[in-house]
């Protein structure tokens, strides 16, 4: 009788761990995008405050870059999913003790594990890169602390990764070509990526074409950076697969999985830790950073993952999860350059620092919005005014848009200037054009903006098909906001479209005169 209650005993806890495991796989399976969130934050909520904005905004998971356990206990109850972190300055002794690893998982893990969902731990950030002399403990803290979670029954429940750098990678472009950086593989990569492959964890990478883009800004074409959708024309083709890229994080992502494959290394999903785009930068070194530019890439990846749910161009059926950088400006951080405080959806007073345009993601973020957008005159733009009436002849001739409120007499006349007419027009050909990939190019002289060029009685056809509204990232203001910025001068920064698109990879491209 006791042999059959043992047998019965050890039956229950397979059977619950397979329940666990199959839970487990569900929280990654379905492609999600969830939130980075750092505390150098002034005003920053409480956590019973953080739990409910968060709540609010319909957002499923977030990353803590280090316990906090008022902020576990304030999720609670919320089914909101979290990856908890474990600090660079913590490896030493979770890396030399089972011991501690164990105290660890007791103290932030385990009293936890019945009121807040904690579905990942990652342990340090970027050691192999940023921290090298850790890196002998990395794989040591990683299965200690998978231990403690397996001795408290919760292996399967919470993976167990650790975050790394785009740099781990070499050679990204094609991504066929890519191979993990040589001085690290053998000693460290290659064993923790056995280590994952075993628990079915993922591979964590902190991807940011951003930095891809301001690195090889006269090869990269800014589209791509941003995650635009893309004529056939400007998709980059891999040459040894002929695998088409639309964007730079897809072809990122791609290169580890290309990596992984020569490592001989198949079954490891990659999960984005970080990515982003900076809404503020210096205006010298940084032009890239501004408002339309983060609202247009985080709206666009948003779009591909909740939306449409692509994969990658190698793994079509695996859309790939992300955690966006950041939930808020982290303004009290000691910054090098300015764009760093700059990364958040929000400021610390849950302010939205722009609009998002995600139409159809089921109201993530508080915001279900039409696509508003407007193609206007570009800012900057280095064409002369005979290229851009070239532009506007043609727009309003073999284009074929509605010009009429640009002639005399009518609304759009004033003010009567060049640029404000070509605007009329390229946003009334961008509108009759549905929005296309390519509508919105006019030989270079043309950009996508969010914010409505209308003014006075004069308004624009974009405006007059999508509605006066527009619904902020965090449905917290409206748009009488960005009304008074700009009555007050205050004009937000906007798309500036890549005048002549270059070769991303150095291989020419034959695009259209003039969409």
């Amino acid at each position: 009788m006791a042999n059959f209650a043992n047998f019965f005993f050890f039956f229950f806890v397979l059977l619950q761990d397979t329940i666990t495991v199959t839970a487990s796989a569900r929280n990654f399976a379905d492609p999600f995008v969830g939130f980075n969130i750092g505390t150098s934050v002034s005003d920053l909520l409480s956590a019973t405050e953080l739990a409910r904005f968060l709540k609010s905004k319909k957002i499923t998971h977030v990353r803590l870059y280090q316990p906090d356990a008022d902020i576990l206990l304030a999720l609670a109850g919320t089914q909101i999913r979290v990856a908890l972190g474990v600090p660079n300055n913590q490896l030493i002794a979770l890396g030399s003790s089972p011991t501690t690893a164990a105290r660890w998982v007791s103290h932030y893990v385990t009293p936890f594990r019945n009121k807040t969902i904690i579905n990942l731990v990652t342990v340090g950030d970027e050691v192999l890169t940023s921290s090298p002399s850790l890196s002998p403990l990395l794989l040591k803290a990683m299965q200690y602390i998978h231990a403690a979670l397996s001795a408290a029954g919760l292996s399967g429940q919470i993976k167990v990764s650790t975050p790394h750098s785009a740099s781990i990678i070499l050679n990204p472009f094609p991504p066929s070509q890519a191979l993990f950086n040589q001085s690290t593989v053998r000693s460290y990569l290659y064993p923790i990526l056995r280590f994952l492959d075993k628990t079915s964890s993922p591979l964590v990478l902190n991807l940011y074409p951003y930095y891809v883009f301001m690195k090889n800004r006269h090869v990269v074409p800014l589209d791509n950076a941003l995650f635009k959708p893309l004529s056939p024309s400007m998709e980059e083709v891999d040459p040894n697969t002929l695998l088409h890229y639309t964007n730079v994080l897809t072809a990122m992502i791609d290169a580890a999985y290309f990596a992984m494959k020569n490592l001989n290394i198949s079954d490891v999903s990659v999960l984005v830790g970080e990515t982003g785009w900076p809404s503020h930068g210096d205006p010298k070194r940084e032009p890239f950073a501004t408002k339309d530019n983060a609202d247009t890439y985080n709206s666009n990846l948003i779009k591909n993952v909740l939306v449409d749910r692509r994969g990658t161009p190698m793994r079509p059926d695996v859309t790939p999860s992300v955690y966006i950088y950041e939930l808020f400006n982290e303004d009290l951080r000691v910054m090098p350059a300015v764009s760093e405080g700059n990364w958040g959806l929000f400021y610390g007073n849950t302010t939205p620092v722009y609009l998002l345009h995600v139409s159809g993601s089921g109201g993530f973020l508080g915001n279900d919005t039409t696509n508003k957008t407007f193609c206007v005159v570009a800012d900057g733009t280095t064409a002369d005014s005979r290229t851009v009436q070239t532009a506007l002849d043609w727009a309003c001739g073999p284009g074929r848009a509605d010009c009429s409120e640009i002639q005399p007499g009518q609304n759009c006349y004033e003010a009567n200037n060049l640029k404000s007419h070509a605007s009329y027009a390229f946003d009334s050909y961008y509108e009759k054009e549905g929005k296309t990939a390519g509508s919105c190019y006019f030989q270079g002289t043309a950009m996508v903006t969010t914010t409505d060029p209308s003014h006075g009685n004069c308004i624009f056809p974009g405006s007059k098909h999508t509605g006066s509204s527009a619904m902020s990232a965090g449905a917290a203001v409206n748009t009488s906001s960005e009304t008074n910025n700009v009555s007050q001068g205050r004009h937000p920064t906007v798309v500036i479209h890549v005048s002549f698109i270059l070769c991303w990879l150095c291989m020419g491209h034959k695009m259209p005169f003039f969409v």
